[in-house]
């Protein structure tokens, strides 16, 4: 339960402030629209952000990644690979038109290749923080 707190809580605090600005000043969403994909991204981080953090100590687990690039590599494949569809199909439901989903993809996976390994030690230091250990 308590690595289930800690890795929801730092999910919800790094991407609810990252995600926001995002769609407000790249993609250009109104407010209300950007209010309601933060309104169902926090519950839906609540649902993934453990998963993720267990998606993402297996793929670590499985490669052994042993130098800074593949570090670097492994974070960024492994949050692409679970946090794309779900911010995909949250800005359908939020009701995104077609040209702003598509910039937001665009730019998201961009921006998702640069915070994968900052957010990858975020994680890391609140578990380290907290006690809580990877398996």
């Amino acid at each position: 339960m308590r690595s289930f707190i800690i890795d929801t809580v730092a999910t919800v605090v790094f991407f609810t402030i990252l995600a926001a600005t995002t769609e407000i000043f790249i993609a250009g969403m109104a407010f209300s629209e950007m209010l309601t994909t933060r309104l169902i991204m926090i519950p839906m981080m609540v649902l993934t952000g453990r998963p993720y953090g267990v998606w993402r100590d297996w793929a670590f687990k499985v490669t052994n990644p042993t130098n800074v690039w593949s570090k670097t590599l492994i974070d960024s494949l492994a949050f692409m690979s679970f946090q794309l569809p779900i911010y995909a199909i949250t800005l359908v439901i939020a009701g995104a038109d077609g040209s702003e989903i598509l910039t937001l993809m665009a730019s998201v996976s961009l921006i998702m290749l640069v915070i994968s390994r900052p957010f990858g030690l975020y994680l890391e230091k609140v578990r380290a923080w907290t006690g809580v250990t990877t398996p």
